[in-house]
């Protein structure tokens, strides 16, 4: 390991960065420097913008996937190098704006009718059911599943924060069945490796399968789930605070997108045209 390596990878335990994000910029940081064959010590702002037109345009990355190597680049100057440059010397990608794929009732319960192994359908299921993240779905264990508070604890979710899911009826007897059936200690998905639970990957594989089996046109992933359980949810009356607490977002703005993504709700507002006073029409003669 290059002293400039374990560096980046100190100055990252000491912010907390989730170990996901540490093996992820040393990744993007790797990469970068094959792409030139140097140091990241020896290189500049001109390398730094000759690497991401090179993702952009030749490797045809994703926005989102070239904005995951800015944010590394970023650390690894601005913190580990300590070079004296700026946050706007780093642009980020604009990314554009798209509405989230959201399922209906009817193809939520088509989908997890081709899902054919219990454990993968109650993983699924508390995903849908809780509004979960595949990663926070797969690390739940079995004392997290609060049956007389009907809570499920989620430890550490996205940003390294504790939070409190909601457990249905109808997802507390879904993982009822399952837990009888294979009793699991630890965690409630565990891997087949001792001490490990499910890893998130094969989850979203079984989710594509059953995606492909199911016939629905719509691509369904495991967060095609997450989003469908906050737009049912906004579509029935939920109070948009409570399912940004519920889905774990740190900023309303977030939550708030799934407005735009609910037909029912905008079919059924009133338009201000209709609440005017109705008056009668004026006769075309004036006259009685």
């Amino acid at each position: 390991m290059t002293p400039l390596r374990q560096r980046m990878i100190q100055d990252m335990q000491l912010r907390n960065l989730a170990p996901a994000t540490q093996r992820n910029y040393i990744a993007h940081a790797a990469a970068f420097a094959r792409f030139f064959r140097q140091s990241p010590e020896l290189l500049d702002l001109d390398a730094v913008r000759e690497y991401l037109l090179y993702l952009l345009n030749d490797r045809k990355m994703s926005p989102e996937g070239v904005n995951q190597q800015v944010s590394a680049l970023k650390f690894l100057y601005l913190t580990t190098l300590e070079m004296p440059w700026q946050d706007v010397d780093f642009p980020r990608v604009k990314r554009p704006h798209r509405l989230p794929v959201v399922l209906s009732q009817e193809e939520v319960v088509q989908f997890f009718d081709h899902v054919p192994s219990l454990r993968y359908r109650a993983a699924l299921m508390a995903c849908y059911g809780a509004g979960l993240r595949v990663s926070e779905a797969v690390a739940i264990k079995v004392s997290d599943i609060d049956s007389q508070r009907m809570l499920i604890r989620i430890e550490q979710g996205k940003g390294r924060k504790d939070r409190y899911a909601m457990l249905s009826p109808r997802l507390l007897e879904v993982l009822r069945v399952y837990w009888r059936a294979t009793r699991p200690q630890g965690y409630l998905f565990p891997s087949w490796r001792t001490g490990r639970h499910l890893n998130a990957s094969a989850l979203q594989s079984a989710c594509r399968d059953a995606w492909l089996r199911s016939g629905l046109r719509k691509r369904i992933t495991v967060h095609t789930l997450r989003h469908s359980f906050a737009t049912h949810l906004l579509e029935n009356g939920t109070d948009v605070r409570i399912i940004q607490v519920l889905l774990g977002h740190s900023r309303i703005d977030t939550t708030a997108r799934y407005t735009a993504v609910t037909p029912q709700l905008i079919g059924s507002t009133i338009s201000p045209l209709d609440r005017l006073d109705r008056k009668p029409p004026a006769s075309k003669s004036g006259k009685k």
